[in-house]
């Protein structure tokens, strides 16, 4: 990896499943369904020289929220932490000055639910949903987007009508990447409005997975990557692992290697590659580190 000074992995999650319930660890996800802990990940990061990291939420939770802050006070490299609240409390602007007075509040740098598993495309079009993400905005918070091409649309329409929120697209909306040329081009096509408004940043990341578990290659993630440097540019894109769900195909260091790869052969300079590897995370996210 090329990137120098600050390294920031943007995006990986924790789980325990003898303590709760993840009803998206499948039979198929067998390989990863165990305990991820800090303890697990902390010599992978000490490996490749990654200083900081974002915690991302992995159930529709408060609890796990509330855990996740809990772990990141007393886990120096957690600097920020993506959680989960429900936008359509009334109350939701009380929900996050709860959240903020516990241990570890202070992390809490964004809120993101599962856009992508309801069974509604235009759930971010629902009002209730809306004044929900306009408080997250309020309080200063990002609002991270999991979507897929289905809800890209309502994405769009979400972040055009909302300027004064700050938010994150997931893992460039999962490109298809296995399913080829047709399914991609329509990725992109929805891809490239939402990357028009200033206000949206977008990861690197959860694209191995997204391409043959087995099989894949650097090559197979240079066009995605392409189309998202040249729609949101260099400036508005930053790195993650996705780290556990990446280990279904690849090594916490190859993913770092195969993004660094895919980047430089879609034309990002060195220099452009550190911003995305580090600096960009802390501005966007606005880690204290």
């Amino acid at each position: 990896m090329t990137a120098a000074g600050l390294v920031v992995d943007a995006h990986h999650h924790l789980w325990d499943p003898a303590t709760a319930d993840y009803p998206w660890l499948t039979e198929e996800l067998a390989a990863i369904r165990r305990r991820f802990d800090p303890d697990d990940l902390s010599p992978l990061l000490q490996a490749t020289g990654v200083d900081a990291t974002v915690l991302v939420q992995t159930r529709s939770s408060v609890e796990e929220t509330e855990a996740f802050l809990a772990t990141a006070a007393v886990t120096p490299f957690i600097a920020g932490v993506v959680g989960w609240l429900e936008l359509a409390d009334p109350a939701i602007d009380e929900a996050i000055g709860r959240l903020r007075e516990r241990s570890g509040g202070a992390r809490l740098v964004a809120i993101r639910h599962q856009v992508q598993d309801e069974p509604d495309p235009d759930w971010l079009a629902r009002p209730d949903v809306r004044r929900g993400i306009a408080a997250v905005g309020r309080a200063g918070l990002a609002y991270d987007l999991l979507v897929r091409t289905r809800e890209l649309p309502a994405a769009v329409s979400a972040v055009g009508d909302l300027p004064g929120v700050r938010f994150v697209l997931d893992h460039l909306a999962k490109p298809p990447i296995r399913d080829g040329t047709p399914a991609l081009e329509a990725w992109a096509a929805e891809l490239r409005p939402l990357a028009r408004f200033p206000n949206v940043a977008a990861k690197v990341s959860g694209l191995v997975t997204e391409a043959n578990w087995r099989s894949w290659t650097v090559d197979d993630l240079v066009g995605p990557v392409r189309i998202a440097v040249d729609s949101f540019g260099p400036e508005r894109l930053m790195f993650g692992s996705d780290w556990p769900v990446s280990l279904l195909a690849a090594r916490y260091d190859e993913v770092l290697a195969a993004a660094d790869s895919a980047l430089a052969a879609a034309g990002v300079t060195a220099d452009e590659r550190s911003g995305i590897f580090g600096p960009n995370a802390v501005r966007i996210y606005r880690l204290a580190v």
